[in-house]
Order: C-alpha cells, then structure tokens, then sequence
C-alpha cells in the first residue's frame, strides 16, 4: 500500500514534553523537582555510547545532591519508570486517535502506527534506548519487562486492525494471517529502533521508512 508520511504533533522531546511542565524556579516545587530529574535522565541517555547513568552523576548533572534525588524518588529504577510512563502515554494515546480516525483500512492504521512509533524514536534517543533495552542493563528486571509489555501491546494492536485487512483479502485464516504479519510488522519497527542506537544514533530510523513500508504492509 502507498504510506502517508505523517507528522504527530504529540510527538515531542523530553525537553518540549518534559520541560513545559516545569516552569524556571529557584526553588522548584517537589513536582516540578521530579519532572527536571527525568529531564535530566533522558537528556543523559541521549550521548551516544554512554556508560551506566548513576545516581552520583545525575546528581551532579543537577547540582544535587543524591540525597535530594531520593526525597523524589525511591530508587533509580523508580526513575526509569518515569521516563517508561512517559512513553507509554505518548505512544498510546496517539496510538489511540489513529484508532478513532474514521475511513482508515487496517493496512493504512497499521503503516501509521509504525510512522508513529519510529518519529517518536528519532525525536527522542534517550527513550528509545529504553525501549529497546539498552539503558535496561543491569538495572531491575521488571523494567525490561514493562518495555516488553509495551510491545507486545503494540503488536496486539496491529494484529486486530490487520485481521480484517486479511479477511477482506479473501484470507481463510485472518485471524491467523494478521498474527504473522503483526508479529513481523513489530520485528521490522524493534530492529528500526535498534539500529538507531547501535549507530550511535547516526542511522535514521526513519530512512527509506515509506518505501519499506509500503513493502511490508
């Protein structure tokens, strides 16, 4: 099918997403506190090759002490799980108006999808070492584990809006066919998101994105 490169507004940076919520004080209320430690985080996690981010540096990178670090959060990990809050919100309720677009096919969600979550990567580096598991190392368990969620939640939605592409194909198995080709839809956009951090985010995720996704949808 022929992809319609679209641009998501809701698509922001840490610093555009993050930063808005907390106006320049002094003296930051504790909420505002918390957003300028994520901040910090993700800011952090964009260097390309960058060692384990510590609380230690964090702390510095804020001219904090780590005390303060944890009057706001109970633990690293805690922190993380701030970053993998904030894109779950992003995708997903952007996810979710392409859902509600009416005259949409299956095929043309399931390409918007894909556009959605790589120019979400390409704007954001630091979370997409996140998601991809890279900045996952030797942290909690259960943070790869949400990320993981996260996946396959995106691969269940593109296989619902994609059964009844295959069903109007003429498929004998729709049901069938849309788990295959949500599964590999999922795969191509991992190894994207992959790609990009290995490059040392140098390799555009998004590079000959429309031709390979008129390709593979």
């Amino acid at each position: 099918m022929q992809n319609e490169e679209t641009s998501y507004p809701g698509v922001e940076t840490p610093t555009e997403a993050l930063a808005a919520a907390a106006p320049v004080r002094k003296r930051p209320k504790p909420g505002e506190r918390r957003v300028q430690i994520l901040q910090a985080l993700a800011a952090m996690l964009e260097q390309p090759g960058s060692e384990r981010v510590t609380t230690a540096a964090l702390a510095a990178r804020l001219d904090v002490s780590e005390a303060a670090l944890y009057r706001h959060f109970a633990s690293k990990a805690q922190m993380f799980e701030g970053l993998i809050d904030f894109i779950e919100q992003s995708v997903f309720t952007l996810v979710n108006q392409i859902l509600e677009r009416e005259g949409a096919t299956g095929a043309q969600q399931a390409a918007r999808i894909l556009t959605l979550l790589v120019q979400f990567a390409e704007r954001n580096p630091g979370m997409t070492r996140v998601m991809v598991g890279d900045a996952l190392v030797f942290e909690n368990e259960r943070l790869q584990q949400r990320m993981n969620q996260f996946f396959d939640k995106i691969e269940a939605t593109l296989r619902q809006v994609l059964r009844g592409t295959a069903a109007a194909d003429g498929s004998a198995t729709p049901t069938v066919d849309a788990q295959v080709r949500a599964a590999a839809l999922t795969a191509f956009v991992v190894g994207q998101l992959q790609r990009f951090t290995r490059s040392g985010f140098r390799r555009a995720p998004s590079e000959h994105l429309e031709a390979t996704i008129a390709l593979i949808v």
